[in-house]
């Protein structure tokens, strides 16, 4: 996979490279650098069945920041390349009874009573992994006048991604339980037992720093004029964004890849002719 980035990003700047003479006969702005901000939506899934265990599946989606600084280069009114640097809240969340790896404070209390620790315990909680990333995505954008000042367009392509930011939080524990379905409450095996595990853990040191996936959007723009001269365009767009890697080191976590879907406003402003 990062052989598959580093071959599209050399395409992409040789295409630049060769193409910056054509600019001069294309009737658009050749140029505009932008802002956008949103929301992401993002969500973990398992890495695979060979890996699925009860730590890395059952997450739903939690609401993050989605932002970037964008530049558009235009190489006619059909095609256009826009880089990006961008700031993608990514992760998900569990909400109820869900599987937790035994502490080892727990361990050695079933082992002083001769009994094997079990690998999990549940717990009635809330959870969050918040896992966030600074991405590089480079998007191959085609886009169609409605009319002067509306355009619609679709725009997809490979991103690299570093990781920035990785917590795990969990809050409102209420209890272990040694099964899946809430039957067995450890305090009737062991009384002394914590009744909550809250925590925010810093957990960066078990995931790999950088992923790479693709990143694709839909949207509309409305495109802003001084008398013909068209000087910058607001826009609405929603797409997504998928990383290929698993994102952990280890397996005792299971594995997970991560992705999310995304809603963003923004403006760019033509510097170009």
């Amino acid at each position: 996979m990062k052989k598959l980035f580093f071959y599209s990003s050399l395409f992409i700047l040789v295409f630049l490279f060769f193409n910056a003479d054509a600019q001069d006969n294309v009737d658009v702005p050749n140029f505009a650098l932008g802002l956008r901000g949103g929301i992401s939506i993002p969500n973990l899934t398992g890495g695979g069945s060979s890996t699925e265990n009860p730590l890395n599946t059952g997450y739903s989606s939690r609401l993050g920041l989605d932002a970037g600084l964008l530049a558009e280069f235009r190489f006619s009114e059909l095609f256009s390349l826009q880089p990006m640097l961008e700031y993608s809240a990514q992760g998900g969340k569990k909400d109820g009874l869900q599987a937790f790896p035994t502490p080892a404070p727990l361990a050695a209390a079933f082992t002083a009573q001769g009994q094997p620790a079990p690998t999990y315990l549940y717990d009635n909680a809330n959870s969050a992994a918040k896992i966030n990333y600074l991405m590089l995505p480079i998007l191959a954008k085609f886009g169609w006048d409605f009319s002067k000042t509306v355009r619609f367009y679709v725009d997809g392509g490979p991103f690299l991604a570093y990781l920035v930011y990785a917590h795990q939080v969990v809050t409102n524990s209420g209890g272990f339980y040694l099964d899946s379905k809430g039957t067995e409450p450890l305090s009737a095996l062991s009384p002394d037992a914590p009744s909550n595990i809250n925590s925010d853990t810093d957990i960066k040191d078990q995931l790999h720093n950088f992923n790479v996936g693709f990143e694709g959007n839909v949207g509309f723009a409305y495109k802003l004029f001084n008398g013909k001269k068209e000087t910058g365009y607001f826009f609405v767009e929603g797409g997504g964004d998928y990383g290929f890697l698993n994102i952990q080191k280890g397996t005792a976590n299971g594995k997970n890849n991560i992705g999310a879907g995304t809603a963003n406003i923004g403006y760019s402003l033509c510097l170009g002719k």
